[in-house]
């Protein structure tokens, strides 16, 4: 925790056209409210966005925003950069955008600063400015395989909702982002201000579970094969069917060997690692929506036992079902 600073905390968000307003608004709120909840005498937060003009940003959602400063404005080493990202639908799965001027920006003013922290895909432009060689990192789950690819000296690891490497700083897709800054919070003036923080914004102060329990398994790629898309349709809607190797093949009137290498070939999975996760992912909305018991909810997902139910949940989220309904539950009750 930082000693009582007598000048305000400089935090330097540089943005560009395309990225998600939520990424720059999330932590800017957080550290508002840390503004207003310090005691007298303590400095905050003094927020500043930059741009490569002035004027007004275009973001994902369409909600412009007014940047009064340039990247070239004073040199004052920023204590904070906050880099936020963006993400675009590309054909064959989401490409995160990487902005040349800012990554210019950062490859002069990163290493100056206190503290580099990414939002998301920020992380690939974090990267690519090299800032993240030789730290664990960590982004948004569905782009975490290219960060890895790109970015070889990275030790890229997708689960954790945010990480932190020595001054490096990075955080998982969107909403992280404000896990993030209550981490960043937290460090400099305590968790006693986190947590009041985290109680006004009705968040966790640390979030349970990584980010696998937020990705889909309909995020495998698509696959230029009509039948095979056909199949995985057919698969989400019998999960409690026996969906086994043999069957599946028998389905498309292949052999084994033959659909289980266009499977993966189609889908970058196994057919098994595939029916597992769809079956995790309906156990998780049934957990999260009804009463159902774990032994009904592992029948009508195809699971067969509360053993099976309670295994995959411990190797895939590190929780058990009665947990994840706990912390997860969308119902009133």
């Amino acid at each position: 925790m930082s000693e009582f600073p007598s000048l305000p905390h400089l935090v330097v968000i540089p943005v560009f056209p395309g990225i998600n307003a939520l990424d720059v608004t999330g932590p800017a709120e957080v550290l508002a409210l840390a503004d207003r909840l310090l005691p007298a005498g303590r400095a905050g937060y003094d927020v500043r966005l930059r741009a490569e003009r002035i004027g007004l940003v275009e973001t994902f959602s369409g909600v412009p925003l007014y940047v009064g400063e340039t990247l070239r404005e004073s040199p004052v080493r920023p204590d904070t950069v906050l880099v936020p990202g963006r993400v675009d639908l590309g054909p064959h799965g989401p490409v995160p955008r990487v902005d040349d001027a800012v990554v210019a920006w950062l490859r002069e003013a990163g290493p100056q600063a206190g503290r580099v922290a990414s939002v998301c895909a920020g992380a690939h432009v974090t990267a690519a400015a090299g800032l993240l060689d030789g730290h664990r990192a960590t982004t948004h789950w569905a782009t975490a395989d290219r960060l890895a690819s790109d970015h070889p000296a990275v030790e890229v690891d997708p689960d954790p909702v945010f990480v932190r490497s020595g001054r490096m700083w990075t955080s998982a897709g969107l909403t992280a982002s404000m896990d993030l800054t209550l981490a960043l919070v937290a460090e400099d003036h305590g968790d006693d201000l986190a947590l009041d923080i985290a109680r006004i914004m009705v968040m966790y102060l640390q979030r349970p579970g990584g980010q696998s329990q937020f990705s889909v398994p309909l995020a495998h790629r698509p696959g230029g094969r009509a039948d095979l898309r056909s199949l995985r349709r057919w698969i989400a809607d019998h999960l409690d069917a026996d969906l086994s190797v043999p069957v599946l093949a028998d389905r498309l009137a292949m052999s084994e060997r033959h659909f289980a290498r266009i499977f993966r070939v189609e889908t970058g999975t196994t057919p098994g690692a595939y029916v597992e996760e769809l079956r995790l992912e309906a156990a998780r909305r049934l957990l999260e929506r009804t009463d159902q018991p774990v032994p009904g909810i592992a029948r009508a997902c195809g699971f067969g036992s509360a053993e099976t139910v309670h295994r995959v949940f411990r190797d895939h989220l590190g929780t058990t079902p009665a947990e994840y309904r706990r912390r997860f539950r969308v119902t009133g009750h």
